[in-house]
């Protein structure tokens, strides 16, 4: 069954609108949930609406209050929300065009679908969206969702368009607390350089299907075996290495690392190499025999 819009208005570029119906993009009803019990008597609890000085109270009897000072509230009903009349209420308004690219991630919030609301909106919408293809730009637009005003970009996505809402500036945390005390020195380069080459070998094609949620299914799996009236079985993490020399590991791996027995004496007692490139040449090692799925297909 199709998911219910989350919002219907208008879609308005200057003089031309079409009606459209915004939907969520993504659902976590497949997450494994669980309900609290009593102990005893397997009954779900429901949580109740309690005053401190009444006690139980009725939900009906509940009304939406605005803390303007501590403990001190003003009181905001239906009548006072519907009051609030601004343009994106009903009308997705689109006030600019920018690179997708020019989008912080750290702005980007909840996605949804866009989609015309009505054979009518059908021609415009279409002509919206190849027009937004084309330039290769994402639209800034305003609606009004769940009683705040959000910023959004709107983009062509296959047949309809894709809308992520923006987080307020506010909302977003500075670096500064957190990378301020992080150097900024360049490192050895020849550590860079077997990071690189580390990199280059995990390259591949991103499928979403090969980061399927492996805590999510030892979860279900657990479930089932107690479903069936078996003790659950589990599953061990596997060991970490013990990873001493990231250099050597890395160097091992192409083909540059040598024997120490082997190593020519030096006239200087060579400095101790950092555990950093120790760490990256075992690194280096342990993945070069594993190359990603994507490419492994590839060579065949």
């Amino acid at each position: 069954m199709a998911a219910r819009a989350s919002w219907k208005g208008q879609l308005r570029l200057s003089l031309v609108s079409c009606q459209v119906k915004l939907f969520p993009a993504t659902s976590a009803s497949e997450r494994i949930s669980f309900n609290q019990l009593h102990k005893e008597t397997h009954n779900r609890i429901n949580m109740k609406a309690v005053d401190p000085e009444l006690g139980l109270v009725e939900r009906s009897d509940l009304v939406r209050g605005y803390e303007y000072e501590p403990k001190q509230y003003i009181i905001i009903d239906d009548a006072d929300i519907d009051a609030v009349r601004i343009e994106s209420n009903h009308t997705m308004n689109i006030e600019a065009f920018v690179d997708a690219g020019e989008v912080d991630v750290l702005y980007q919030d909840t996605p949804y679908y866009l989609a015309p609301d009505g054979a009518m909106a059908e021609e415009t919408f279409v002509v919206l969206r190849e027009a937004l293809r084309k330039s290769g730009k994402v639209a800034i637009a305003r609606l009004v969702l769940t009683s705040r005003e959000r910023v959004v970009t709107i983009g062509a996505r296959e047949t309809g368009m894709f809308v992520t809402t923006l987080r307020n500036p506010n909302e977003v945390r500075g670096t500064a607390e957190y990378f301020d005390n992080i150097p900024v020195g360049n490192p050895d380069p020849e550590m860079l350089d077997l990071a690189q080459k580390l990199i280059e070998q995990k390259v591949t094609t991103f499928n979403p299907k090969d980061y399927e949620d492996r805590y999510e299914q030892a979860l279900m799996a657990m479930i089932r075996e107690k479903l069936k009236g078996h003790n659950p079985i589990i599953a061990a993490a596997p060991e970490r290495g013990n990873v001493i020399n990231l250099m050597d590991a890395l160097k091992a791996s192409l083909g540059e690392a040598k024997p120490a027995a082997k190593s020519k004496p030096k006239a200087a007692p060579a400095a101790k190499e950092s555990p950093v490139k120790a760490s990256l040449k075992a690194a280096l090692e342990a993945s070069k025999g594993a190359a990603p799925k994507a490419a492994s297909k590839k060579k065949a």
